[in-house]
């Protein structure tokens, strides 16, 4: 019934969405793309979304233009992902949580303690490493745009975490990603799946005892005030990626093939303002929950060794293929 649902109502936005302009009409744009994002209007996603949306408008002259609509407006990830591969919306940023779960290959690229830091993961993704990953895309019906920052995920609980052996028996939610289960199960966690918008109310009524995910996140989300220890073990750092529907790509290609090359040159400067957008807010959000009763805990080099070691076994179930691309991004 949902898959139905779904589709009808994929049949629906593609009514609408993408609207070009009728030969009795000289004015305004000949193609209107909608864009999706989860995150409110003031998150550096949704920021670099925009931005990146105002400089298709410029440099097509007007004739492209892309309606941003953030704050989950269009759906979550799940939904819009969903969507965005049969056409029904055109873009959107997702986090590889998400998108390892329909895009399997994607899954190696959110390995824990995969990049040694931020510099790391950007030289990996802005080499031939990212491009292959980007090109992975175009299989499942969509384009591969650019990569984003989303900072590092940690832990944030009710009560205080102060080692991993503090995580023992919490139940923490996680994405939709069976990654990410398996390694709060590996910590002797118990993980549960709810959505990204029921989790203060989940830990408000006390239904979990924490979640894991970037500082800026937390904060925004006022996840802070009911979860008010954040124990810094940077277990994940994703990297998020904007997708264009391969159907937009055809529409955009049926006005000038020009455009779609330089739609992705205007991608590659909007991940390039999110990645700076997105270290001030770092800052400014440490800055923030400095003056709350927020107690961040840096885990000791020996707990986080110990974290890494109970990640074994995620790294012995990869094959000879995803063991040569964990090899060449280590050294890189």
């Amino acid at each position: 019934m949902k898959k139905i649902l779904l589709l009808m109502s994929a049949i629906l936005i593609l009514l609408f969405p993408s609207c070009s302009r009728t030969d009795s009409d000289d004015s305004g744009p000949e193609l209107i793309l909608r864009y999706a994002d989860n995150q409110p209007e003031y998150y550096p996603t949704t920021k670099a979304a925009r931005y990146f949306a105002s400089l298709v408008e410029e440099r097509t002259n007007g004739k492209i233009s892309i309606e941003v609509y953030g704050d989950g407006q269009l759906g979550g990830e799940v939904s819009v992902l969903e969507q965005l591969l049969i056409g029904g919306i055109d873009l959107s940023r997702f986090s590889l949580g998400t998108l390892a779960e329909t895009m399997p290959e994607m899954a190696i690229l959110e390995m824990p303690y995969l990049y040694r830091d931020s510099g790391h993961m950007w030289r990996v993704l802005d080499g031939e490493v990212g491009k292959e990953f980007l090109a992975i895309a175009k299989k499942y019906g969509a384009e591969g745009m650019c990569w984003f920052d989303a900072g590092a995920r940690s832990f944030y609980t009710r009560n205080p975490v102060k080692s991993p052996k503090d995580l023992e028996g919490k139940t923490i939610r996680v994405q939709e990603s069976e990654l990410m289960g398996t390694l709060i199960e590996l910590l002797g966690a118990k993980s549960i799946q709810i959505p990204y918008s029921d989790v203060y109310s989940a830990l408000q009524l006390l239904k979990i005892d924490g979640a894991e995910n970037n500082m800026p996140s937390y904060y925004y989300t006022g996840h802070y005030l009911v979860a008010p220890y954040f124990y810094m073990d940077e277990h994940f750092r994703l990297p998020e990626i904007m997708l264009m529907s391969s159907a937009a790509s055809r529409k955009i290609e049926s006005i000038d093939p020009e455009f779609l090359i330089i739609i992705k040159e205007c991608a590659t400067e909007a991940s390039l303002y999110e990645r700076k957008i997105w270290k001030e807010t770092e800052k400014e959000v440490v800055a923030a929950l400095s003056q709350t009763n927020v107690v961040v805990t840096q885990p000791s080099k020996e707990d986080i060794e110990a974290i890494r070691e109970m990640m074994i076994p995620i790294y012995s179930s990869l094959d000879d293929e995803e063991m040569r691309i964990i090899e060449e991004i280590s050294s890189l």
